[in-house]
């Protein structure tokens, strides 16, 4: 059964974007009519790639999904989120260890923006390791990230470590 009814939004840093970010997004854009991918800009975080850059490999790599949108954003979450008339944030959980501190933040949303709901979605198994900084790591070492990654998100990141 498929309810579209509502935008959600997905933020992150998505430095890189990752095969498990995409796999959300792909099964999200099936529940939603819209989804907007929202890559923070966070100037206390040292990223391997700008926004601007972190925005065009997402725009590349979700090219086929009609649905999805992909902007930058510097302001609080669910200001974001009511700028761009959504009603969903979504969360991806891939252990145990992230729910405490998702669960957190979705409270704090919670009291900051009343209407507007999280959801937790969790990766497809074979993504559920995955994350942005290991692949960077890997990636630095000189390890191959094909598994874990577009290909166009790792010949970026090969040609930035280099």
């Amino acid at each position: 059964m498929t309810t579209k009814n509502t935008v959600a939004v997905y933020p992150g840093t998505f430095d890189p974007i990752t095969n498990g970010h995409i796999d959300l997004i792909e099964r999200a854009a099936r529940i939603f009519d819209r989804i907007i991918v929202a890559v923070a800009i966070n100037p206390s975080k040292t990223t391997a790639f700008s926004a601007d850059e972190r925005v065009q490999l997402a725009q590349e790599v979700l090219a086929g999904l009609d649905n999805v949108e992909v902007y930058s954003f510097d302001t609080l979450l669910v200001d974001f989120v009511q700028k761009h008339d959504a009603g969903m944030i979504l969360r991806g959980l891939r252990a145990v260890s992230d729910f405490e501190y998702e669960f957190q933040l979705a409270g704090m949303n919670r009291r900051l923006a009343p209407a507007v709901e999280t959801l937790f979605l969790t990766p497809a198994e074979q993504y559920s390791y995955i994350s942005s900084s290991l692949v960077k790591e890997i990636a630095a070492l000189g390890g191959d990230i094909s598994d874990f990654v577009h290909e166009k998100v790792r010949a970026a990141l090969n040609r930035r470590m280099r």
